[in-house]
């Protein structure tokens, strides 16, 4: 393979992007979003069903009930953001398979999908539709 190719294959074994990671989810593929910021940010605002695990407090005792078979997929904010870079880092360091998503909970909202938390979007452009206050 040349060196181009090789470059796409890897970006492509350790990221991910909000469609794959929402289709795989919806399929039921064996995935565990981790979101690597702090507590308070994920109360804020997170990808539902995610895991607030945060990329500081990784270590053998906090990871050590997590399915080693899963792949697990770490975000934060977004490209401002490089807890989920250190969070993937960590998780990957410790044995497990990881991928980061790209543009974190930024570009997860900016593709139209739902979050959970006190500041939670029904995902939809439009101001009716009842998920605000």
């Amino acid at each position: 393979m040349n060196a181009q190719l090789q470059h796409y294959a890897d970006k492509l074994a350790y990221e991910i992007d909000a469609w794959d990671l929402s289709e795989a989810l919806r399929a039921g593929e064996r995935i565990v979003v981790i979101d690597a910021r702090s507590p308070s940010a994920y109360a804020q605002e997170h990808i539902p069903g995610a895991v607030n695990l945060p990329h500081r407090t990784m270590d053998t005792a906090t990871t050590g009930a997590l399915d080693r078979e899963a792949l697990y997929v770490s975000y934060c904010d977004g490209i401002g953001c490089n807890a989920s870079t250190k969070g993937a880092y960590r998780l990957a360091q410790l044995g497990f398979k990881v991928k980061e998503l790209i543009g974190g909970l930024d570009w997860w909202k900016r593709d139209g999908y739902a979050t959970a938390g006190d500041a939670a979007s029904c995902g939809l452009d439009n101001a009716d539709c009842g998920c605000a206050g």
